[in-house]
């Protein structure tokens, strides 16, 4: 398994196929060249071009052209690139033979064409056969395990709406007992109120307005505040943050994640939480920052979504289109997030 692991890795499964070709071409071939060398030479070529066409084909041509619905730049493409490989390679072996006229693709074209372009065309058609069945069976199985999570989330949700209106009543009563004096009690008490009515009612579809997910986030700062007195809190959010939208809740875990592990050791200096987020040309760049004990690993705790979920989530819902960074320097835990929006 180790082994399948690694080859997967670094693609060595490629390199294994393409000497594997290189071998079986020069056993079938070599016998027709008195020069073993040359046979070897004249393999090579053979095989690094059509590798280079079948290469270029599956990692260039079909995501930046065919799923992108551009079908004619594809096929222009496809059949100048196919053509003109095929016509580089002729050149190559007339060179290599000392015999230029005979691979010379306009001496007797349609054999030259029959017997170089033409079964170019089909063996980089099959390799990007087996491209696009590759990344269907990819498609498939994401949708899949997309699939599962938004069903295992959707139980999760129902489970967590348990009479609601029992506990917001109940809220409402615990509000009105409070001594009117203790003003922040009952602030404290009215935003957990209104977090909790936002995760109930207000993320159930796939997408909320950042202004709403900010709301939400600086609800459970204050309430952290009160927590954690010994802690500096500075968030800030540009103002070109206006009109985004994104998955609900999809922010909250890294901010959680901040208080969860601040430093708890008498030394004198304060915590310090700061969370930062903009919206540029299309990206939002999200940024938290926190004190924390050195050499306390922060990972998934009971009851804590845990960063590595957050990770798995954002591979489901924006798969290519974010970039995560997670930096532990001991004293203080880093996370960016970089998401197009």
């Amino acid at each position: 398994m180790k082994l399948m692991n690694t080859i997967t890795r670094y693609k060595l499964h490629h390199l294994i196929f393409w000497l594997a070709l290189l071998g079986l071409w020069y056993f079938f071939r070599y016998e027709d060249f008195h020069d073993k060398s040359l046979a070897f030479t004249i393999t090579l070529l053979k095989v690094a071009d059509l590798a280079f066409m079948v290469y270029l084909t599956n990692y260039l041509l079909i995501p930046q052209l065919l799923y992108k619905k551009r079908y004619v730049l594809f096929a222009i493409s496809f059949i100048v690139l196919v053509f003109c490989s095929s016509w580089l390679k002729m050149y190559l072996e007339g060179q290599l033979m000392h015999n230029p006229q005979l691979f010379n693709l306009f001496t007797r074209f349609k054999v030259r064409f029959y017997d170089n372009v033409i079964p170019h065309f089909l063996l980089v058609s099959t390799g990007a056969g087996f491209k696009l069945l590759i990344d269907y069976a990819r498609a498939q199985k994401k949708m899949g395990e997309m699939a599962k999570a938004n069903a295992e989330a959707e139980l999760n949700f129902l489970k967590s709406q348990i009479n609601p209106h029992f506990v917001f009543n109940s809220l409402n009563s615990v509000y009105f007992l409070i001594d009117k004096k203790n003003k922040d009690a009952r602030d404290a008490l009215h935003k957990f109120s209104g977090m909790l009515r936002y995760q109930l009612y207000e993320c159930n579809g796939n997408k909320t307005s950042i202004e709403k997910e900010l709301g939400y986030l600086e609800d459970y700062i204050a309430m952290q505040r009160l927590r954690n007195e010994n802690c500096s809190v500075n968030f800030y959010w540009a103002p070109g943050l206006k009109g985004v939208t994104i998955e609900p809740l999809l922010l909250m875990p890294f901010v959680e994640n901040a208080f969860k592990h601040l430093s708890h050791f008498d030394n004198g200096q304060p915590n310090e939480v700061s969370i930062d987020m903009r919206h540029t040309n299309g990206t939002l760049l999200f940024t938290v920052n926190n004190t924390c004990e050195p050499d306390k690993k922060q990972t998934q705790e009971p009851g804590g979504i845990g960063l590595k979920n957050v990770q798995r989530r954002l591979e489901l819902l924006y798969p290519g289109k974010h970039n995560l960074t997670i930096k532990n320097g001991g004293k203080h835990f880093n996370v960016v997030l970089q998401l197009q929006v």
